[in-house]
């Protein structure tokens, strides 16, 4: 990848892993006990809420406005440890109706499900008097309240309620079908006040089954979330001893699964009195055993679909709320899943994932009070490949960069050169000089790296006698001859034959219009020619695809032609009265330098060079 970027700065504070494959950079912190992290349409920013009743925005540079979104604290029972408020959701067309939906305890401890609004005189306030209720659910103890509530892609709500509570559910209310609690409902929350059924619910015609109900079989669904891309649906199930584990339900499903608690705990059997066969309910995808190293209840999380992570793009990410490691679920392609451990961090009671408006995740730490986001390690590394100044006092060099790794948009910061205090603003329209170039991709990784511009060489290239023709270094555009240091002709061809003797060099410019200047070369032109005293005058040089042989008196013998190594290319015999002449045509011979031999009957044996062009044809 090749990339000229614009500056850009970057800072990371990071949590220290044991695991290299995701870290956390603290984005937001005091906040008090925060358990849900959601964004609203349309809005960059993030919505913290915290389990004593609050709702807080906070920017994505860590300033969290100082007073709450929404305080609905004198309605909300969190003495419990898993009482409160613990969940909201925005409505889809939030932009426009103000809407979002809450989950909270209320102060007799049962589950309301609400709708609060925007307030129309400032879109950072909500109304705590606006509530609509849509349910409430009585709750039989005060823990596995779960909490979360999400939009499908369909548009309609999906609340997750856990199976009331005690331990081993012992009313076995998840596979009551006549009971809300231990299932998934799906609300439609705009046809009907406070709310109306789906059509398409699984259950929307039957006399047995609560109409609202899309799955059954829950024990406590901490955390929900819909692929933003594909649409599927993801829940982590907090288990009872045993087992914790994730179920997937993918995009365009019918609905009515039925996820097998209290019957199965995980794969495992728990309580199968009154249960179905074993194919009468859906497994898991993933389950983790619950042990001191490996962690006792799972926090679900989301299908990472940002940008700026992209080794995580396409995974399920999830962690443990006791011992704080971080795993990633994603398709093995033979139809089954690979689970792998991305970190084990220090327990930070890891409560809530949420996501950005771009997709980039965030994760809250209950015990701490701060907000983190997901990255992951530098993976930039850059090359900088240094220019070349046409000439000597210029300032048109420039540098590319070469990056791998990392992710787009890059930025860079350039220093140096010949004027340090008056750095460069780019990478184009450079002096000659030695910089330093700091690479940051979207992350805020780094690479640094060193390179040069520098003026090209100007130690003479090469002229040479070759014959009676002088012949330079091939590759330029223009070539200036001088006699005795005056112009005698320019060609667009490396060679040139002197008329008179003197001292020769040429000054050839290329493609960055920077001349050259060749050696020097003392040249003798005699009066007569070895060609000439042999009778023979052969003309025009430089050759183009015919060479024309004049004898000035009978010649007798053979014209060789050999290339620059002494190797023949092509002889040709000739008998010519004087005066006659004969075409000998080279269009079979390629561009170049020769030379000529006259080999005659006699013996005798002189040579010439010539040159051979077809450049201008």
């Amino acid at each position: 990848m090749r990339a000229l970027i614009s500056l850009f700065a970057s800072s990371l504070f990071l949590l220290p892993l044991s695991a290299q494959d995701i870290m956390l950079e603290p984005v937001g912190s005091g906040f008090s006990i925060p358990v849900d992290i959601k964004h609203a349409p349309m809005d960059d920013r993030l919505y913290i809420v915290e389990k004593g009743g609050r709702i807080r925005i906070m920017d994505l540079a860590g300033t969290t406005l100082p007073v709450p979104f929404l305080d609905i604290d004198p309605i909300v029972n969190s003495i419990a440890n898993e009482r409160g408020l613990l969940g909201m959701a925005f409505h889809p067309d939030y932009a426009n109706n103000g809407y979002f939906f809450v989950n909270y305890t209320g102060n007799d401890g049962n589950t309301r499900i609400s709708r609060f609004s925007r307030l129309t005189t400032d879109p950072d306030q909500a109304d705590p008097n606006s509530e609509l209720n849509l349910l409430t659910v009585m709750q039989p103890f005060s823990n596995h309240n779960a909490g979360d509530l999400a939009f499908g892609p369909d548009g309609y709500l999906y609340v997750g309620l856990g199976d009331g509570g005690s331990g081993g559910d012992p009313g076995n209310r998840a596979q009551n079908p006549k009971e809300f609690l231990g299932k998934m409902l799906r609300l439609d929350v705009d046809s009907s006040i406070p709310y109306g059924i789906p059509t398409d619910n699984p259950f929307a015609q039957s006399a047995d089954t609560f109409p609202e109900i899309w799955a059954l079989g829950m024990r406590n669904p901490w955390r929900i979330s819909f692929d933003r891309m594909t649409g599927d649906f993801w829940i982590g199930d907090v288990g009872q001893d045993t087992w914790e584990e994730v179920d997937m339900e993918p995009a365009g499903s019918p609905g009515g699964l039925n996820y097998g608690w209290r019957c199965y705990e995980g794969f495992a059997p728990y309580n199968t009195n009154g249960c179905g066969p074993a194919d009468s309910y859906v497994p898991p995808i993933q389950v983790y055993a619950n042990t001191n190293a490996i962690g006792c209840s799972i926090t679900g999380g989301y299908v990472y679909r940002g940008s700026k992570q992209p080794s995580l793009f396409g995974k399920y990410i999830y962690t443990d709320y006791c011992t704080g490691i971080f795993w990633s679920l994603e398709p093995d392609g033979n139809g089954g899943w690979t689970n792998t451990e991305l970190a084990n961090l220090n327990n930070q009671e890891f409560a809530s994932f949420g996501e950005d408006i771009n997709g980039e995740l965030f994760v809250a730490a209950i015990g701490q009070g701060i907000i983190y986001r997901i990255t992951t390690p530098c993976s930039l590394t850059a090359q900088a490949i240094g220019g070349f100044v046409s000439c000597p006092d210029t300032c048109d060099g420039e540098i590319l960069l070469e990056i791998n790794g990392g992710c787009a948009p890059y930025s860079y910061e350039i220093t140096g050169g010949p004027n340090p205090n008056d750095p460069p603003v780019g990478l184009t329209d450079l002096c000659a000089g030695t910089y330093e170039i700091v690479i940051t991709d979207c992350s805020g990784c780094t690479s640094e790296v060193s390179a040069e511009v520098v003026v090209p060489d100007q130690v003479p290239f090469g002229l040479e006698q070759d014959g009676d023709s002088l012949v330079a270094d091939e590759g330029y555009l223009t070539y200036d001859w001088y006699l005795d240091d005056t112009l005698v002709g320019t060609t667009s061809d490396p060679w040139w034959t002197p008329s008179a003797s003197g001292t020769y060099y040429v000054i050839a410019t290329g493609s960055d219009d920077c001349p050259r200047l060749s050696n020097t070369v003392e040249v003798q032109v005699s009066s007569l020619t070895g060609f000439e005293q042999s009778g023979l005058v052969v003309f025009p040089n430089p050759v183009r695809d015919r060479m024309t042989i004049q004898a000035g008196q009978p010649v007798q013998g053979s014209l060789i032609l050999l290339d620059v190594a002494g190797r023949e290319i092509c002889r040709r015999n000739v008998d010519l009265k004087a005066g006659e002449q004969v075409d000998w045509w080279m269009a079979d011979v390629a561009s170049g330098a020769y030379f000529l031999r006259w080999q005659s009957k006699d013996g005798i044996s002189v040579g010439r060079g010539v040159v051979i062009s077809r450049k201008n044809n």
